[in-house]
């Protein structure tokens, strides 16, 4: 996915992460963390208007870790010639399941490959080199805006599943273009001339190896045998500070869902077709029209599984919930983060992506409003409630006004699942018919600011569309990209069209 790159609002770094275990001699720099990790013990911890609070009254609270090591020179051409490889030889790490490339300046992009191999815990067997997606750019806030702006963020690579593993290697090699000039030298900036013909473009710098360990969801309340995971924080004051900072932020998380479900559910139930007519009335009965009143054209609400549901730490991302005007288009991603996971996994995967995106990318909170997985299972994105128009972080320039849904894996060469495709559907059906718009209609949304249409620009796009609508880029990918039709005349079905 090719684009310029785009960034968004993180929040305070507050702990260090772990050190890995590395030969002294290439030892790993820990990054500060951008928020510590509550334990999962179960004794009291804090007391709040006289009543106890507990550990598990801090769910979903998930420890974990991030090892953040930075990457080494592994080549020169020349002696006096910068690196034209970079990366990490094998090693022995801390467990991880989720790995990516971070640097410095979020808007240098890297031109050039990554690959990392695993070594699978249990077998220990290395995986065959894998690719990391480097174009990531275009997935992110508007330009000129402050979460877009904001000095916490990081030039960063699609997050990778890898599976749980305890063994890396990693190669970044720098993409070589052009025709080779004779008269061209090396120089602070200048492209470095190789023996090839062409010129090697320079690597950004700072580049570190993110290593994420998503963690085990805390235990169910009155489980007196949830374990703490190493990387997680143990003293009493900071399980303290961070136990109640995660008690509030957790309740706000599911208080915006309560007109949809009970404080603290772990799940949104679907409903059927007349119940959710009856909720479009309560929820949104004073802005539709006497036509739409009496003809309402809504998909029945689908199960969505909440942020508490997939084990979110609300104390990561930022307090404040922001919102859009309304939403009056879909754009679907594909989060490139490969295929091979179990739907089991997939709240583990999400865990680990919401934990790149806040503190190795330096969001303010994971970017896509919702997520769909491989089994057609529909997943609670960023917060401030599923039924409102948040303001996500998605589809650089066209994030006002829409909302970003992202498939769970990588679709360049691989076909969706029939379920997800339906999925997009069912969840598009009802999301949009929140809002009166047709799935199978287009619309005009305001461009702000990208490699495709210019800041001001009105553009009229397809009520669902794909993030290369809008952007520039290979996302959805191309077989995800050619299932768009179905999911659009499925969801109209949906809405009663």
């Amino acid at each position: 996915m090719r684009g310029f790159l785009a960034s968004s609002i993180g929040v305070t770094c507050a702990a260090a992460l772990a050190l890995p275990l590395t030969p002294p001699a290439v030892a790993a720099t820990a990054r500060p963390a951008l928020g510590a990790e509550v334990a999962t013990s179960t004794r009291v911890v804090a007391t709040v208007d006289g009543s106890a609070v507990r550990r598990t009254d801090a769910e979903p609270s998930v420890p974990g870790s991030t090892q953040s090591l930075p990457l080494r020179p592994l080549t020169h051409d020349r002696v006096a010639d910068p690196p034209t490889e970079q990366g990490l030889p094998r090693r022995d790490v801390q467990r991880f399941s989720l790995v990516g490339v971070i640097w410095d300046d979020p808007t240098v992009e890297l031109h050039g490959r990554v690959q990392v191999r695993t070594r699978a815990v249990g077998t220990g067997i290395w995986s065959d080199w894998q690719e990391v997606e480097t174009h990531n750019a275009e997935h992110g806030a508007d330009p000129d805006t402050a979460e877009g702006t904001s000095s916490r963020v990081r030039g960063s690579t699609a997050p990778l599943w890898v599976g749980e593993s305890d063994g890396v290697e990693v190669r970044v090699t720098p993409e070589e273009v052009g025709e080779r000039s004779e008269q061209t030298a090396p120089g602070a900036g200048d492209p470095t001339p190789t023996a090839g013909t062409g010129i090697v473009l320079p690597l950004p710098l700072g580049l570190r190896l993110e290593l994420v360990d998503p963690g085990d969801p805390a235990p169910a309340p009155g489980d007196p045998d949830g374990a703490t995971r190493p990387g997680s924080l143990t003293t009493e004051t900071g399980e303290t500070a961070e136990a109640l900072g995660a008690v509030a932020a957790d309740t706000a998380a599911s208080a915006v869902n309560t007109e949809l479900a009970p404080l603290n559910a772990t799940e949104i139930p679907e409903l059927g077709k007349a119940e959710t007519e009856k909720e479009l009335l309560a929820l949104r009965g004073s802005e539709l029209t006497q036509e739409q009143r009496a003809k309402p054209y809504i998909g029945p609400r689908p199960r969505i599984v909440t942020r508490r549901g997939w084990g979110a730490n609300e104390s990561w991302r930022e307090k404040k919930f922001v919102y859009t005007k309304k939403v009056k288009a879909a754009f679907v991603h594909h989060t490139a983060t490969g295929a091979k996971y179990t739907c089991k996994q997939v709240p583990s995967l999400i865990r680990g992506i919401y934990r790149y995106h806040v503190k190795s990318m330096g969001w303010r909170d994971v970017g896509y409003n919702f997520l769909v997985d491989k089994c057609g299972n529909i997943y609670e994105g960023r917060a401030g409630g599923v039924a409102k128009s948040v303001l996500g972080a998605h589809t650089r320039g066209f994030n006002s006004n829409s909302m970003g849904i992202a498939v769970l894996g990588s679709y360049g060469t691989t076909k969706p699942t029939a379920a997800a495709v339906r999925g997009i559907a069912r969840l598009t059906a009802w999301k949009l018919g929140l809002f009166g718009v047709n799935p199978r209609s287009k619309t005009y949304l305001k461009s702000g600011g990208g490699n495709l249409y210019t800041k001001g620009k009105n553009v009229s796009l397809n009520t669902i569309s794909g993030h290369r609508d809008g952007y520039s880029t290979e996302c959805p990918g191309l077989q995800l990209y050619r299932k768009l039709g179905t999911a659009r005349t499925a969801a109209a079905k949906y809405q009663g069209r």
